[in-house]
């Protein structure tokens, strides 16, 4: 079964997302420039937002992204017990996890200094690690037992990977995890396939990028002037955004716990309607809603984008606003698409305006009424 979201929504001047020139991110489509927010970050707004969280961290069901791994290991070994002198030596050994299947030359070990002996102190992973802090106390401990096993001597040689394979994988109990996945470098951990898939969002109209020219004064000097000068650019558009969740994948992330993945897709429903990328809001303050959420339940995985509504640039006029505008052709092409392919489903949708009308879809009066909707067709 397949769970797919649709969305289009209004950004007012705003830089979401930025690239490494601090511009926001754009992309071509259909031969035209657009805004683009990346879905990496769209991830992360819903895995950080106040809903995610309220939902599932009380039960412990959030991971963690971090390259401090060392330190979550030793302050579990803390818990249990360890004594100082192996839980320094386990320490020294936690930042080479990850790097077990590495296979760079001599000449660049060198050149990085970090030559096998004597090893280069580290006080973190080189990758980012994304894991449950229930996995932590089974690690911590797995690793005290094999530090005990091999003794201080052997514990200093051995190699990283042969430590890691007898550690065994472990597999987190986590939504985020289970919802957009984990891949790892190490035997340490299980790799996740992600249950959801997030496309990055694209603005429906052509891009018209702007730049605020801005100056500081200093409020103790006397004189005239300003104390620095700055520029930012921004820009404003209306975004199709789209991502799926494939539910028996979820349901096997989760260990087959079907009363927490039905909470999971209803929850990243509201989650990804309300949360907001975190770029530059301190300067515009972009907090706009949805006008439009759309979703769908299909029984074959068959993912479908509407991104191809929008091959041609939207344009307002001075009857219809750019949403109307995006509505309309988000309509004529699901029109088009669900007869042709046969794209048998279940649809609903909310929808600010009364005139923002979608086909073979039934109309919700609410977030709450859609979420409610979802629920009732997800299995038991």
């Amino acid at each position: 079964m397949l769970v797919q979201m649709h969305f289009l929504q209004n950004y007012a001047p705003s830089n979401l997302n930025r690239d490494d020139t601090n511009a926001p991110k754009d992309a071509f489509f259909g031969g035209v420039r657009r805004g683009r927010i990346s879905s990496q970050c769209l991830k992360r707004s819903i895995r950080r937002s106040p809903v995610f969280r309220a939902a599932f961290e009380a039960d412990n069901l959030l991971g963690v992204r971090t390259r401090l791994l060392p330190e979550l290991v030793r302050e579990a070994l803390q818990a249990q017990g360890a004594d100082a002198t192996a839980i320094e030596a386990i320490v020294r050994r936690v930042p080479e996890i990850g790097r077990e299947s590495a296979k760079r030359s001599a000449a660049r070990e060198e050149e990085e200094g970090e030559a096998a002996s004597p090893r280069k102190a580290e006080s973190a992973t080189r990758q980012l690690i994304f894991l449950n802090r229930d996995e932590l106390p089974p690690l911590a401990q797995k690793l005290w037992q094999l530090y005990q096993r091999y003794g201080a001597k052997q514990w200093a040689k051995a190699k990283i990977e042969d430590i890691t394979k007898k550690l065994g994988a472990s597999l987190p109990r986590s939504v985020d995890i289970a919802m957009f996945g984990r891949m790892t470098t190490s035997s340490a951990f299980e790799d996740v396939q992600a249950a959801v898939q997030v496309a990055h969002a694209i603005s429906t109209n052509a891009l018209i990028q702007e730049s605020d020219y801005y100056t500081a004064v200093d409020d103790l000097s006397d004189e005239p002037g300003a104390g620095m000068i700055g520029d930012v650019d921004f820009n404003s558009n209306t975004y199709y955004r789209y991502l799926n969740v494939h539910w028996e994948q979820l349901l096997q992330n989760l260990g087959g716990d079907v009363p927490i993945a039905r909470k999971a897709v209803v929850v990243l429903l509201e989650a990804a309607a309300v949360a907001h990328p975190s770029g530059k809001q301190n300067a515009f303050a972009a907090f706009n809603l949805p006008d439009v959420i759309l979703v769908e339940v299909m029984r074959d995985n068959l993912p479908v984008s509407y991104a191809n509504a929008f091959l041609k640039p939207v344009r307002p006029s001075a009857e219809r606003s750019l949403i109307d505008a995006s509505v309309a052709q988000l309509g004529d092409y699901m029109n088009r698409v669900i007869p042709v392919y046969d794209l048998e489903a279940q649809r609903a949708y909310v929808a600010l305006q009364d005139d923002h009308q979608l086909p073979c879809a039934q109309r919700c009066a609410s977030l709450r009424a859609l979420q409610g909707w979802l629920e009732e067709r997800l299995p038991e």
